[in-house]
């Protein structure tokens, strides 16, 4: 016993009366932990170990370190605790684009174009600094206080933000497009997501809304409960929404429960290869029970369920548990026998040939295809195929705007020609009296000139078409400017393909 003892007592990880067989990724590890001849930041090596084994299972279970959970975790309650403000990091300096009404800094005084200098004891300009340390250093416990010194208008100003509930709105745009036609843009699936769709829903049918055009054109998906009780609201009866099955998960099915407030009247989906996840169950209920018309370009392609783990150094684990499946029994998850990279790869391999694969694309393999009951064709595996496909623009707007777009002039645009008009909010009161009213002149071209030969960049001699795709871009700056995303996508629709075509359909 006491050589056994002593040899036992030799080995890592080990106890005199250790009974368990470990297995080889854990011997592994603990002979790097005791053998290894440089020091090593352990904590780092198991977070590679574990991307290494997520590799070779499916695209979509990922490992959450520690660091990262409390900003994924947010983005599924829709909401954290912060001081409500947007900010832009312009030339080392940040600058608050935006205070939320009735938010902890609104009541704090703050106001559009105050630059942040210090926050607390960190001094944040002047130096290089990545949005995720503003975030950590602005996000807090509720209640929690940041002291910050602004710079307003050349005058130093301290200010105590008491940190409170900031939401993370689902919701980007929902307005009348038409007299009868409503739309609404949703950009993921949070727990809030439902309880905000159906407070604009209501809304707008008080506004006379007939007709429907749901925007969920890169909406990469979230909780598969949301997008449930929406497809509630637009089938009759207890019709089947979406069921999961997985070898360990038995068959759960997600039926209507309820008289939806939508369940008649034209319904359009807008699509592309960045709706997913959620955004498919959504498409694919509709689809099959014949009660919508998708719009745009075939979807993601992701079938797998996901189930978060919390772990105990304090990370998570989002493992695959399950697929989903359509009401008739499509999976339309995508292959990911070839890796992740291909994976991935296969969104541009579309752009590639040709703007983006057709539905006709699917019609080869016989097993993929099926019918609705209206009798409709209709295709399982790669994403839910439109029934009017919208090509994606592959035509380049010009070397000019590319050189805007990249040096981030054109999404600064609009604060700065906030700053030098301050007078425009009181001029437009709504998102549709801007879009509707306001032109791009010589005024707004010398701002753009100046802005740009800051970066060298001319924009002088560029063609008229290319003119006309800055002008727009301008407009639409500003109007997310005075009306966040709801300015940017009324004023955006009014030149958008898809959406243009949704209107041809519900006025046939």
């Amino acid at each position: 016993m006491f050589i056994g003892y002593k040899l036992r007592d030799k080995m890592p990880g080990k106890s005199f009366f250790y009974m368990e067989k470990r297995r080889t990724i854990q011997e592994v590890m603990d002979l790097i932990q005791s053998r290894y001849v440089d020091t090593l930041n352990l904590n780092n090596l198991n977070d590679t170990a574990i991307a290494a084994v997520l590799a070779k299972l499916d695209p979509h279970s990922i490992y959450i370190p520690a660091r990262d959970l409390q900003m994924a975790n947010d983005d599924i309650a829709g909401n954290f605790y912060g001081i409500g403000v947007e900010f832009n990091i312009l030339e080392d300096t940040i600058h608050v684009i935006n205070v939320l009404k009735d938010g902890p800094s609104f009541a704090a005084g703050l106001k559009t174009g105050d630059m942040i200098l210090k926050a607390d004891d960190s001094t944040v300009s002047g130096r290089k600094i990545s949005s995720n340390e503003v975030r950590r250093l602005l996000r807090g416990p509720k209640g929690s206080e940041v002291n910050l010194l602004l710079l307003r208008q050349g005058k130093k100003i301290n200010a105590t933000v008491k940190r409170g509930i900031i939401p993370l709105s689902s919701v980007d745009a929902a307005y009348m497009i038409t007299k009868t036609t409503g739309y609404i843009r949703l950009n993921k699936f949070s727990q809030q997501t439902y309880r905000e769709f159906m407070t604009n829903l209501l809304e707008l049918k008080k506004q006379g809304l007939k007709e429907l055009i749901l925007d969920l054109r890169g909406n990469g998906g979230g909780v598969l409960d949301e997008a449930v009780e929406i497809a509630d609201e637009f089938l009759d009866g207890d019709k089947l929404v979406t069921y999961t099955e997985g070898a360990h998960i038995p068959r759960k099915e997600y039926r209507c429960r309820r008289t939806g407030q939508f369940e008649t009247g034209k319904l359009i989906l807008l699509a592309d290869e960045g709706s997913a996840s959620a955004s498919e169950i959504l498409l694919g209920a509709m689809q099959d029970w014949d009660r919508a018309t998708i719009i745009g370009r075939r979807s993601f392609g992701k079938g797998l369920v996901q189930e978060q783990y919390d772990l105990s150094n304090k990370a998570a684990l989002r493992l695959t548990v399950a697929r989903y499946y359509t009401p008739l029994g499509r999976s339309i998850q995508r292959p990911y026998d070839h890796g992740g990279k291909a994976y991935y790869a296969e969104i541009t391999d579309r752009f590639e040939n040709g703007g983006i694969l057709s539905a006709d694309s699917l019609r080869n393999d016989s097993s993929k295809i099926f019918v609705t009951k209206g009798g409709k064709t209709i295709f399982g595996s790669g994403g839910i195929s439109p029934d009017y496909f919208v090509p994606a623009d592959t035509s380049q707007p010009g070397l000019t705007s590319a050189k805007l777009y990249f040096k981030g002039i054109f999404a600064d645009y609009g604060y700065r020609y906030f700053l030098a008009h301050p007078d425009l909010s009181s001029k437009y009161s709504t998102a549709h009296s801007f879009v509707s009213n306001f032109s791009v002149g010589l005024p707004e071209w010398q701002l753009l000139q100046q802005l740009a030969a800051k970066d060298s960049i001319q924009v002088s001699a560029v063609s008229e078409k290319e003119r006309a795709y800055i002008y727009r871009s301008l407009k639409t700056s500003i109007a997310r400017q005075l009306f966040r995303n709801e300015g940017y996508f009324e004023a955006e629709n009014i030149m958008d393909p898809s959406v243009q075509k949704a209107l041809t359909v519900i006025a046939q």
